[in-house]
C-alpha cells in the first residue's frame, strides 16, 4: 500500500487511495510533469513475483495506451518503479453504470440507448486498433459528472492468468459470452455479446442469467434462452429488443459482424422505435439450443471456484477475470468443438437449400397471381369483360383539389381514455399517438392523464400526439426544498405532480440586522418537508421577500441576468411582469431592459417591475456558435452551412436549464462546441445552428442541469445544408 505524499517515477505524487480490487489498488495522484490529476492503478504485492502475469499486464496496458477516444478512459503511462508496477489513467469524476442502474432501478429507453451508443463508439475505436476488451460490464463503464460515458480497463482481463482468480469473477460471468465461459477463443463479437447483456440490464434492471455459483451462471449462458426483456419492461420498443436479441445470440455467426453495425441500428431505433429493421440470421441447428454433454459440464464444474465475498463500491474499479475460470488449452475440447462446427456447417447448408427451394416456389406462385390479376384488370378497364349493350364506365374521374382547411384535424381530448380508445379516436381523425411515459395523476391508473397538444387545436393530418399514462395517485414524502430559490423549488414540487401555490412573505431579521432569507428564496412549505402528501395535492410554497425596509426601496439592476435569476433578485416585489422580444445583441434568455431602472425607487407592495427578456436573434448569422476563425472566414466568403431541424421533447426533461453541445468531424478531427447553456427550452424546439463549412452532419447532445450537474437526455443526428 502506498502512502500519501509518496512519488512514483519522480513524477506522480500520491494524494490518496480511491479504490481497491482483486488485482490492484487505485490512487488519486498529481502528475507534476503535466500538472494534472490522474488515477494510478498499482499491482498488489502478491502479483509482483508472477513474471508472466506482469509481462501480459504491461503488454495489454501499452496497447490500450494507444487508444484515444472520448468514450474511453485514456491510459497515459505504464511502468514500474522499484518493484511497483503501475498504470496511469485519466481521472474521471463520476459513478459506474452499475451504481447508476442501482440508483434508478432501470433506465429509460432513450437514456439506455444513448449510453449503449457511446459505449459502442468506444469499443468500435478499440476494435479498429485490434484491441478486444473481453470484460464489458456496467462496473467497467463510468458516467462522468458532465454526462459523458466512458469505458475503462481495456485489455486488463486478458492479462489475468489462472492464478489471479478474484472474488470479482461472480460479477464478470453474468456478462460473459458462451465462447468465453467455454474457454474458447474470444474476439470482437464477445464484446458485442457482453454489451447486449449490459443493455438488457439497463432497460430491465436485472441480468438475464443469474445463479448461486459462477458455474451455474456459465451453464445458463451456454444452454438457456434468456427471458425477453419486454417481459420486464412492457413498453420496450420492438427495435431495441431485437438489437439486444441479436447481440446476445449464443452462436457467434448470428450476432452483429462489427460494432459499427450495432451503432447504426441503435441510432435507427431512436428514429423508428417500432421498426422491424434488425435482421437475425437463421439458427444453424434448426433453432435448437446447443446442449452440453455430461463431459463438458463436468469440465466446467471441475474448474476451481472463487470464494465469493461482498463487493465494495471501489471494487467496481478493478477488472474482473472471466477467461481464467475455465480451461483454455484442453485439446479434447478443441477437437470436439471442431467436429461440432463441421456438423453445424452441414446442417446449415441443408437448411439453406430447403429455404431457397421454398422461396423459389413462393415467388413462382406470387408471380402467377400477379400475372392473373394484371390480365383481369386490363380486360376489365378496356371493356372486354362488359356485356353487350352495357354502358362503359368513365375511367378518369377528376377529384376537386382539397382546400387547406380540409387537410386539418381538430385535436381530441384523450385524457381519461384507455390507450385503445385513444387509438380509435385519433385514427378516425387521421392523427397519430405515441406513448411518452407514466406520471402520477388523479386519473384512474392505466388511463391517459395528459397530452402534449391542447384539445381543440387544428393540426395537419398525421400529426403525432404524445400522451402520458396515469400511475394513479401516489403517496410520498414532501421534498426538502430549503435553501433553493422559489423557482427551483416550484420545479421540484411540480415534477412530483403537486399543484403549487406561491405566497410571498417578508423574512425575519437576524441578530446582525440582515434578513434571515434573501429575496426569491424559500421560506418554508406547507405541508412541511418530510410529511406525507399525494400527487395532485395542492401545496403552498412561501417565498421570501427579504427584509421589510418600508414602501420605497431601490430597484436592483437585473439587465444581463438570466430570466430566472432576475425574477429571484426581484423577489421583494409582488408584481413582476415578464415579456419577450427578439434581439441581435442579447443572448436568448437574458434580460434586455427593465422598468423602472436601477436608479429609481419603487413600492414593493403596489409598484410593478417589468423586464424584457431576449427570445433569440432575428439574424441567424448573429448567433453565438463558438466558431473557429476558419468558419468565420468561410461565412465571410458566403459559405454558410445551417441546420433548421426541430427537436421534440426529450424523455425525462423536467423543464430545467439545458446545454446543447454540437459535435462534428472537421478535417478529420473531432470538434465539440457548446451552442447553448443555462436556458430552459420550450419543445418542440426549432434549431437555427451554423455548422462547420463543408460538413453536412453532426451530433447534437442535449443535457439538462440536475442538482448542479448536466445529465445527458438525448443525442440527435442532425444535418447541415449550404445556404445559397
Amino acid at each position: 500500500m502506498l502512502r500519501t505524499g509518496m512519488i512514483i517515477a519522480e513524477r506522480y505524487e500520491i494524494q490518496g487511495k480511491i479504490g481497491t480490487g482483486g488485482m490492484a489498488d487505485v490512487y488519486k495522484a498529481t502528475d507534476h510533469k503535466l500538472n494534472r490529476a490522474v488515477a494510478v492503478k498499482v499491482l498488489k504485492a502478491e502479483f509482483r513475483e508472477d513474471a508472466t502475469f506482469i509481462r501480459k499486464f504491461r503488454s495489454e496496458a501499452q496497447a490500450a495506451a494507444g487508444l484515444t477516444h472520448p468514450n474511453i478512459v485514456n491510459v497515459y503511462d505504464v511502468g514500474d518503479d522499484e518493484g511497483i508496477n503501475y498504470i496511469v489513467m485519466e481521472l474521471i469524476e463520476g459513478i459506474t453504470l452499475k451504481e447508476y442502474i442501482g440508483k434508478k432501478s432501470k433506465l429509460s429507453v432513450k437514456e439506455a440507448t444513448s449510453i449503449a451508443i457511446q459505449v459502442s463508439m468506444g469499443l468500435e475505436a478499440a476494435h479498429s486498433h485490434g484491441i478486444v476488451h473481453r470484460d464489458i460490464k456496467p462496473q467497467n463503464i463510468i458516467i462522468s459528472t458532465d454526462g459523458k460515458v466512458k469505458v475503462m480497463d481495456f485489455g486488463i482481463a486478458r492479462a489475468a492468468s489462472s492464478n489471479t482468480i478474484s472474488s470479482n469473477v461472480m460479477g464478470s460471468v453474468h456478462y460473459s459470452s458462451p465462447e468465453q465461459v467455454r474457454g474458447g477463443y474470444s474476439d470482437e463479437k464477445s464484446d458485442i455479446y457482453s454489451l447486449g447483456i449490459t443493455l438488457y440490464e439497463m432497460v430491465t434492471g436485472k441480468v438475464p442469467f443469474d445463479g448461486d455459483t459462477t458455474v451455474a451462471i456459465a451453464i445458463k449462458h451456454l444452454q438457456e434462452e434468456m427471458v425477453a426483456p419486454s417481459v420486464y419492461t412492457e413498453d420496450l420498443p420492438n427495435s431495441l429488443e431485437q438489437i439486444i436479441a441479436k447481440c446476445t445470440q449464443k452462436s457467434v455467426s448470428r450476432r452483429y459482424e462489427k460494432m459499427e453495425d450495432v451503432i447504426a441500428d441503435l441510432k435507427h431505433s431512436l428514429i423508428d422505435p417500432q421498426g422491424d429493421f434488425v435482421k437475425i440470421a437463421p439458427a444453424v441447428n434448426d433453432g435448437k439450443t446447443v446442449v452440453l454433454s455430461d463431459e463438458e459440464v463436468g469440465k466446467i464444474k471441475s474448474t476451481p471456484k472463487a470464494v465469493q465475498k461482498p463487493q465494495t463500491d471501489s471494487e467496481a474499479l478493478e477488472p474482473e477475470v472471466v477467461e481464467s475460470d475455465f480451461d483454455e488449452n484442453n485439446e479434447d475440447s478443441e477437437r470436439e468443438a471442431a467436429l461440432r462446427r463441421r456438423r453445424e456447417k452441414r446442417r446449415t447448408k441443408q437448411r439453406v437449400r430447403r429455404i431457397v427451394r421454398a422461396l423459389t416456389i413462393l415467388l413462382l406462385l406470387c408471380g402467377a397471381a400477379a400475372l392473373g390479376y394484371a390480365i383481369w384488370y386490363i380486360a376489365n378497364t378496356t371493356g372486354v369483360l362488359k356485356q353487350p349493350g352495357q354502358p362503359q364506365q368513365e375511367q378518369i374521374v377528376e377529384k376537386p383539389e382539397k382546400k387547406p382547411e380540409e387537410l386539418l384535424a381538430e385535436v381530441p381530448d384523450l385524457v381519461g381514455l384507455t390507450e385503445a380508445e385513444a387509438l380509435q379516436v385519433t385514427k378516425d381523425r387521421k392523427l397519430g399517438i405515441q406513448f411518452r411515459g407514466e406520471e402520477a395523476s388523479k386519473q384512474e391508473k392505466g388511463k391517459i392523464s395528459s397530452q402534449t397538444i391542447e384539445v381543440g387545436n387544428m393540426v395537419p393530418y398525421n400529426t403525432t400526439i404524445y400522451y402520458y399514462i396515469s400511475r394513479g395517485t401516489e403517496t410520498f414524502q414532501m421534498p426538502y426544498v430549503d435553501g433553493m430559490t422559489a423557482i427551483e423549488a416550484q420545479r421540484v414540487l411540480e415534477e412530483k405532480g403537486l399543484i403549487v401555490n406561491i405566497q410571498k412573505e417578508y423574512s425575519a431579521f437576524d441578530y446582525d440586522g440582515y434578513p434571515e432569507v434573501e429575496p426569491g428564496y424559500v421560506l418554508r412549505v406547507y405541508p412541511a418537508s418530510g410529511e406525507n402528501v399525494r400527487s395532485e395535492d395542492e401545496v403552498t410554497l412561501y417565498c421570501s421577500r427579504g427584509g421589510d425596509y418600508g414602501d420605497q426601496v431601490w430597484v436592483p439592476n437585473v439587465i444581463g441576468m438570466s430570466r430566472d435569476n432576475a425574477v429571484t433578485t426581484l423577489g421583494k416585489w409582488l408584481n413582476i411582469v415578464v415579456t419577450y422580444e427578439k434581439s441581435d445583441t442579447v443572448p436568448e434568455g437574458e434580460v434586455i431592459s427593465q422598468s423602472p431602472t436601477s436608479d429609481n425607487v419603487s413600492d414593493p407592495e403596489t409598484g410593478e417591475i417589468s423586464i424584457v427578456v431576449s427570445s433569440g436573434s432575428t439574424d441567424p448569422s448573429a448567433m453565438e456558435t463558438g466558431q473557429t476563425q476558419q468558419e468565420i472566414d468561410a461565412l465571410a466568403n458566403g459559405e454558410l452551412w445551417k441546420c433548421t431541424q426541430s427537436l421534440n421533447t426529450p424523455e425525462g426533461y423536467s423543464g430545467g436549464a439545458v446545454r446543447l453541445e454540437l459535435g462534428q468531424i472537421v478535417a478529420g478531427q473531432a470538434t465539440s462546441t457548446v451552442v447553448m447553456e443555462g436556458q430552459a427550452l420550450a419543445f418542440p424546439y426549432d434549431l437555427d445552428l451554423i455548422g462547420a463549412p463543408g460538413v453536412p452532419t453532426g451530433e447534437l447532445h442535449l443535457s439538462e442541469q440536475v442538482g448542479g450537474t448536466y445529465v445527458e437526455l438525448g443525442k440527435y443526428t442532425i444535418t447541415f445544408q449550404k445556404a445559397e
